[in-house]
C-alpha cells in the first residue's frame, strides 16, 4: 500500500474521495443494473459489472497519467482540442446514435473499443479549460467587445448551440458553469448580460423553428413534458420521479440492504440517472447523506487547491472543473428527490457510464496536477504571486 501511495502525487484527499466513490459504486451499479441487463444483456448482470470495472479502470488510468503532466501544458492543449471538439459535436449531431431509451443523438461509437462516447462530456471539459486559459492570459477588465466575443462568448455559444438540439440539460449546465467561471474571473458584467440575453434568444429561436418544422427535432416536446410533469406533481405523468421517491421512502434511515431494492425494477436508467434513489433504498438515508458529504468535502478540497494555486490559470482551471463535477452530482441527486425536473445527468464516479466516468477522472487528474505544483516552504501569498510563465506563449 505504501508503494502505491508513493506513485501518486498531489492532493491525497482527492485521490481518497475518488477511490471511495468508485469502490462504493460497484454495489449499487451491480444491483441497479439487473433490469437493464434483462433488457439488453440477456440478464447477464455480471457483464454489466465487468463493463463498469473496465470503465473505472480506464478512467483511473487516465487520471494517473494526467496528474503526472504539468498543468501549464493544458492551456496549450485546449487551443488544439477546441476545434477538434467542435468538429466532433457536428459529427455527433448529424451521425450520432441513440442508447437505450434515449431518443436523441448524443453518442458516437468507438468501433475498436466497442464503446460509445458522449461527446458533450468532452466538450464541457475542453471549454472550461479554454476559458480558464483565456481568463489567465487576458486582462478581462479592459476587454473590448470584439475580444470578449472572440475569446469567451463565441466558444461558449458554439459548444452550447451544437449540444442544444439533442441535450438541453447538458447545454444549459455548460452555459451555467461557463458563466460562473467568468464571474469568478471578474469578467465584465455587461458582457455576461449580453451572453445570457443571446443564450435566451437562441433558445427561443430554436423552439420556434422546431414548432414550425416539428420533424427537425422531438426534443422540445420532451422538455415541455418534463416541465409539465414536474410542475403538476402527478404520479402517473411523472413516472420516473414517482418511483424514485418511493425508493427513497422505502429505504428509510438504514435501507433494505444491498441488492434488495424493488424500485430498481421499474426505474428507467436505474444504474445511471436514478442511481441515487436506489442507493437510499438499499443503504438508507444515512448513506445518502454520507455521499452528499463526500461531494461537499471534495468541493472544499478543490477550492483549497484553487486558492493555493501558484498561477491564475491553475486557480481558474481547478475551480472551473471542480464546480462542474460537484454541480453535476447535486443535479443528479436533486432530480431523484424531485427538487428539479428530470435532466439525465449522472452521479460522478458512481453511476454506470463510460463517458461520465472518464471525463470526471480527466477533470480530477488536471485538478490534482495543479495541487502538485505547490512549492514546499512557500506561503500561500508567495505562491499566488508567481507568474504563469508558459501561458504567454500559448
Amino acid at each position: 500500500m505504501n508503494s502505491l501511495v508513493n506513485y501518486i502525487k498531489g492532493d491525497k484527499v482527492i485521490w481518497a474521495i475518488a477511490g471511495l466513490l468508485a469502490l462504493f459504486s460497484f454495489m449499487p451499479v451491480y444491483s441497479a443494473s439487473s433490469n437493464i441487463a434483462f433488457m439488453y444483456s440477456n440478464g447477464n448482470t455480471t457483464a454489466m459489472l465487468i463493463k463498469h470495472l473496465v470503465h473505472l479502470t480506464i478512467g483511473f488510468t487516465a487520471m494517473y497519467f494526467i496528474h503526472k503532466i504539468n498543468y501549464k501544458y493544458f492551456a496549450g492543449i485546449s487551443l488544439i482540442l477546441g476545434p477538434f471538439v467542435i468538429v466532433l459535436l457536428i459529427y455527433t449531431l448529424t451521425q450520432g446514435t441513440t442508447i437505450g431509451n434515449a431518443n436523441a443523438s448524443r453518442w458516437i461509437r468507438i468501433p475498436v473499443l466497442g464503446f460509445t462516447f458522449q461527446t458533450s462530456a468532452l466538450a464541457s471539459i475542453s471549454l472550461l479549460v479554454l476559458l480558464a486559459r483565456n481568463l489567465a492570459k487576458y486582462e478581462v477588465k479592459s476587454l473590448d467587445f470584439k475580444e470578449a466575443v472572440i475569446y469567451f462568448l463565441l466558444p461558449i455559444g458554439a459548444v452550447c448551440i451544437l449540444i442544444l438540439p439533442a441535450n438541453f440539460s447538458t447545454a444549459a449546465l455548460i452555459f451555467l458553469l461557463s458563466t460562473l467561471l467568468l464571474l469568478i474571473g471578474e469578467f465584465p458584467l455587461k458582457y455576461i448580460g449580453f451572453s445570457i440575453g443571446m443564450g435566451i434568444l437562441g433558445l427561443l429561436l430554436f423552439i420556434g423553428v422546431v414548432l414550425i418544422f416539428p420533424n427537425l427535432s422531438n426534443r422540445v416536446g420532451t422538455w415541455k413534458a418534463r416541465i409539465e410533469n414536474f410542475s403538476e406533481g402527478d404520479a402517473e405523468s411523472n413516472y420516473q420521479v414517482s418511483k424514485a421517491k418511493m425508493a427513497i421512502a422505502q429505504g428509510g434511515v438504514f435501507g433494505k440492504g444491498p441488492g434488495k431494492s424493488v424500485q430498481k425494477n421499474f426505474l428507467p436508467q436505474s444504474n445511471s440517472d436514478f442511481i441515487y434513489a436506489v442507493i437510499i433504498e438499499e443503504f438508507g438515508v444515512l448513506t445518502g447523506l454520507f455521499i452528499i458529504g463526500l461531494y461537499i468535502f471534495l468541493f472544499f478540497r478543490i477550492v483549497r487547491i484553487a486558492m493555493r494555486s501558484p498561477s491564475p490559470f491553475g486557480k481558474y482551471l481547478s475551480i472551473g472543473l471542480g464546480i462542474g463535477i460537484v454541480f453535476q452530482a447535486f443535479i443528479n441527486m436533486a432530480v431523484a428527490v424531485n427538487l428539479i425536473p428530470v435532466t439525465g445527468q449522472t452521479l460522478p464516479l458512481v453511476s454506470a457510464g463510460g463517458s461520465s466516468i472518464w471525463m470526471t477522472c480527466l477533470a480530477l487528474g488536471m485538478i490534482i496536477s495543479v495541487s502538485r505544483s505547490f512549492t514546499p516552504g512557500e506561503s500561500v501569498e508567495e505562491q499566488d504571486n508567481q507568474p504563469l510563465q508558459n501561458l504567454e506563449s500559448t
